[in-house]
Formats: C-alpha cells, structure tokens, sequence
C-alpha cells in the first residue's frame, strides 16, 4: 500500500514527495555540457558596419548608466548619418559630449565655472561652449531616451574623439569612451 494522503492546511491532500535516485552519469553528463559550453571560442565579431545616409541615418544605441557607457566603444564612420539613441539607465542625470580632446577639455571647463546657482547640466545658456568646439552635447535624465539625427564630420577621423560626461565628478569616476572610427562595410574588429 502506497503513501496516505493527509489533509494539509490548505485542505488539499498532502502527498509526500518521492526520492529518485539519480544515475550517476547524470551529473558528470551536465558538468561535460558545461565545460564545452565555456570552451566554444570567442564571441562572434562584430559585424560590418553600413554607414548611415541622410535618407537612411544608421541607428547607434549609447546607454548613459550611473559612471559607465555601454556599448564600451561608440562605432563611427567619418561622414556617415546616425540616428543616436541616448538612453539614460542610471539613478541620476548624465551626458553624453561627443568630440575631440579640444571639445572635452571645452565642456570640462563649462561645468566647473564657479557661480553656477544650479549645478550643470543646464541648459544652453547657462552651461556653453564657443560654437566651434561644441562637439555634440546630449543631456538625458534619469530613464529617458533622447535621440538626435547627426552627420559625423568627414574629417572627424584626424583626431582621436571621445564620449564623455563632464557632470561634476563624472569624468573621474570613469566615465568616458572612445570613438572607434571604421570604414564602410568593414568590421570594427577587423585590422590592417
């Protein structure tokens, strides 16, 4: 005669659970499994990149989090179109300045001024930079997603360029990524 049900508090009837023995194969067939899966290679490559158009911008995802950029490499091709999405998954407001040394050191400087009564980013006219090393500034607050249409200058290649936050104590924390520049249908992680 099998196990009895007994009434549970629930008052659906309790019916112990049963022990199986497992084989042993079985745990040495899943660390197996594990093992291959660790030892598959490397991750595939990046795939080429197509640049963007003004009739068809190619669309580029930065996501702004609290002192980090993710993807850890901000992909470009000199004069293409990208439609970038700037997404802020962090708890607090960031930035996302897109330039040379010249432009960074520009906004470095803008938001250390003295005698700012709300501390920046703020808008325009109360944090600026000369026109010609604005670079591209994008403020996204905390959750939201700011996208802007942008053609990267075709020189832009000359120079080493940067993303980077320059919040009050950002840029020290880390937060700051290079610009790789490709060529057209070509992959990024291609060299020569």
């Amino acid at each position: 005669m099998g196990p009895v049900p007994r009434p549970v508090p629930s008052g659906a009837p309790y019916t112990p659970a049963v022990r199986r023995p497992v084989p042993f194969g079985a745990p040495v067939l899943v660390a197996l499994v594990a093992l291959v899966a660790c030892e598959a290679g490397p991750p595939a490559a990046t795939p080429p990149v197509s640049p963007g158009s003004s009739g068809a911008p190619r669309e580029v995802n930065l996501i702004a989090r609290d002192y980090s950029f993710q993807p850890p490499t901000l992909d470009l091709a000199p004069g293409e179109t990208v439609l970038l999405h700037v997404i802020n998954g962090g708890l607090i407001t960031h930035e996302a300045i897109i330039g040379d040394d010249r432009v960074q050191d520009a906004w470095e400087v803008a938001e250390a001024a003295p005698g700012i009564a709300d501390p920046p980013p703020g808008p325009t006219p109360v944090v600026s930079v000369p026109p010609d090393v604005a670079g591209v500034r994008i403020v996204v607050r905390s959750g939201e997603r700011v996208d802007l249409e942008w053609t990267v200058p075709v020189d832009a290649a000359e120079e080493t360029w940067t993303v980077g936050c320059h919040i009050a104590g950002h840029w020290d924390e880390g937060m700051q990524i290079p610009v790789r520049w490709v060529t057209p249908d070509r992959s990024p992680d291609a060299t020569g």
